[in-house]
């Protein structure tokens, strides 16, 4: 038990020597947890010769995915909303949305000319529908496809004008 002890020693004394505490070194455990940069990835891995649909199907489960993770880390934290509790790779809330709405555009892209509205545009909309997907008791969250529907499609039923 003594060896354990002294390695534990150790081992948090290495880690002081690279933070100055034991908040900055929760702060950066924080951030990384935070960093768009896995869900950035995974966006950019999407193959965008796939039809619209899939490619966003395949954006909800990777965005729903990152703010799962996100909500996870915050929370067993006892962070219960309010304002975003630090940096982010040194940079804060707006610009890591910024970095996957960018993203998010370049999946958009190859159907400029299909949409309605820029894709930037349409880009910071879908993004935003994944963040308040509404919840209701008596009904199951919406899969990634039926999200996508209901965006793309609408409420309205076929042919109901």
């Amino acid at each position: 038990m003594a060896a354990a002890w002294r390695y534990a020693d150790t081992v948090e004394g290495t880690i002081l020597r690279v933070f100055a505490d034991k908040d900055e070194l929760l702060q950066a455990c924080v951030a990384e947890a935070l960093s768009p940069e896995h869900a950035v990835r995974e966006l950019d891995a999407i193959d965008v010769s796939q039809p619209l649909p899939d490619r966003l199907a395949e954006t909800a489960e990777a965005l729903q995915a990152h703010m799962s993770r996100m909500g996870a880390i915050v929370g067993s934290l006892g962070h219960r909303g309010g304002k975003h509790p630090g940096t982010v790779r040194g940079a804060g809330r707006d610009e890591s949305t910024t970095r996957i709405r960018a993203a998010l555009v370049e999946l958009l892209e190859p159907d400029r000319a299909a949409l309605r509205r820029p894709p930037e545009q349409i880009a910071a909309l879908f993004f935003g529908l994944l963040f308040i997907q509404p919840r209701t008791e008596d009904e199951p969250d919406l899969t990634p496809q039926e999200l996508v529907e209901v965006f793309l499609h609408g409420a309205l039923l076929g042919g109901a004008e």
